[in-house]
């Protein structure tokens, strides 16, 4: 069994892509593998939760008003 690893980052903090982030299927109304946030784009998490399988840490991030992304901690960083 893969231990679990602690979230990097908290709820509420202010991060940037790390790099850009991409329609993996998603969001069905965005061209796949279209840019959803380009590096650089501001975001704040929204929701810390953990992937079962991997126990990995994954991010909802909300970047402007109308787009949310789940992220992983190697596509994020602090601002």
């Amino acid at each position: 069994m893969i231990e679990p690893r602690l979230p990097k980052y908290q709820w509420g903090q202010r991060v940037k892509a790390a790099v850009d982030l991409v329609n993996d299927g998603s969001f069905p109304d965005a061209p796949a593998n279209g840019l959803l946030v380009g590096a650089g784009g501001i975001g704040e998490i929204v929701k810390v939760g953990m992937q079962t399988e991997a126990n990995l840490p994954i991010y909802v991030v909300e970047f402007g008003e109308r787009l949310v992304v789940g992220c992983l901690e190697e596509e994020i960083t602090m601002l």
